[in-house]
């Protein structure tokens, strides 16, 4: 082992008696591995707390969704329907058609988004699991006598749900009204509006933007509110065999429809919240980072001190034939040995204090939420950034202070 090697690990390591420069030394140590072990913590929260979010999103928008690329609807007649179906690693298909829509119960009324959607919707996005009251239905499929009319029912956002002023197994009706296509805004609501009734069936709860805007209904029911024919839809749902095939899936589609249609994955899909969360998480990076350079001024003043209480050691070491350079390197190693042991002994913490939270919930979000416990999902990449990211700030500063340093 080289003398300057050894020396600094005697340095930090050796029994010695207890003075202040010691004290600062393992506090700078100390504050490196809290600083690291908040990195940690703080970032796999976000990604657990990012990962649920993408979980709820991902039980309302499908893996894949087609769109035209120009105008609002086209009709599945136009394309090979079944060779889509059969395409490798489709595994369902849903037709959907959404649009604008009022609806008004009683006193009440509010502005949303209408998506009709087909038997195949829940299979594909599985929305039909955080119902929080009620049931997934959406027409009456039983006999019906001649001139008989089919009830059909309503799936809420839990917002929308309490702005109509609907209650716990309310089942009157809320008028649905839809403006006429190709016609002028006329003087009444018949003129102006398709309008329809349909019966609540329950309300969800997956995120706020979907709860205070959305409304599934059956597929045949926003048809004929919007005039459409049977088979006009205005988007496809797409659900993949497995996860890992969604970009191939993506492409073999692509090549079936061409440029004429749009093929959109569940971050294109939501391109804003996704755009707004890796934003937050540089963020969160960058103002931890913060907290770890402070740590590393405790390092500058404590390799300072050390300098000035071993200049007696210093000039023993130039007796001895030492040079300033390797004296030099000595403490620079002194500095990088105690940046290493705290940024090490932080990722050791911040990981047991992750799988601790994972396997037992300690901290808990309360009865209110989704899940119980604040979730947590650690990542390599943050380990090995924030151990890039300590190390880097720990050696300039330790290289600045021993360049300055007079030795």
């Amino acid at each position: 082992m080289k003398p300057s090697s050894l020396l600094a690990r005697r340095y930090l390591f050796s029994r010695k008696k207890k003075s202040v420069i010691n004290v600062i030394s393992w506090i700078s140590l100390i504050g490196i591995a809290v600083g690291t072990t908040a990195l940690i913590v703080v970032l796999s929260v976000y990604n657990g707390i990012g990962q649920l979010t993408q979980d709820l999103f991902s039980v309302f928008d499908p893996q894949l969704l087609v769109e035209p690329s120009e105008g609002k609807t086209f009709h599945t007649s136009t394309i090979n329907y079944d060779s889509l179906l059969n395409t490798p690693g489709v595994e369902r298909i849903s037709q959907i058609v959404e649009e604008n829509a009022w609806l008004t119960h009683k006193h009440n009324e509010a502005i949303v988004q209408l998506r009709g959607v087909d038997s195949n919707y829940a299979a594909i996005t599985g929305l039909d699991t955080l119902l929080h009251e009620g049931a997934y239905y959406l027409k009456d499929d039983r006999p019906m006598a001649p001139g008989q009319r089919r009830p059909m029912y309503l799936l809420f956002g839990g917002e929308v749900w309490y702005n109509l002023g609907l209650g716990s197994y309310s089942n009157s009706s809320i008028a649905v009204h839809i403006p006429r296509r190709g016609t002028s805004l006329g003087m009444t609501i018949e003129d102006a509006f398709n309008t329809d009734i349909a019966f609540p069936a329950g309300y969800f709860y997956i995120q706020q933007d979907i709860d205070e805007r959305y409304v599934i209904a059956d597929i045949d029911f926003v048809r004929s509110l919007m005039d459409y024919e049977e088979d006009e839809v205005t988007s496809l749902a797409i659900r993949c065999s497995h996860p890992r095939q969604v970009d191939k899936v993506r492409s073999l589609i692509k090549e079936q429809l061409g440029g004429d249609f749009t093929i959109k994955d569940r971050f294109e899909q939501q391109p804003l919240y996704f755009k707004v969360f890796k934003s937050e998480r540089l963020g969160v990076f960058l103002i931890l980072s913060l907290i770890v350079l402070i740590a590393t001024l405790n390092l500058i003043a404590s390799l300072s001190l050390l300098i000035i209480d071993k200049r007696k050691d210093i000039g023993t070491l130039k007796a001895m034939g030492m040079n300033t350079q390797d004296i030099r390197r000595t403490f620079l190693k002194e500095g990088i040995l105690i940046a290493l042991v705290g940024v090490a002994s932080g990722l050791v913490m911040g990981f047991l204090i992750c799988l601790l939270q994972q396997q037992f919930g300690i901290v808990k979000m309360g009865s209110n939420f989704i899940t119980d416990a604040f979730p947590v999902a650690m990542r390599l990449i943050d380990f090995v950034a924030t151990f890039v990211m300590v190390t880097i700030l720990s050696t300039m500063a330790v290289a600045f202070t021993v360049k300055k340093a007079k030795i």
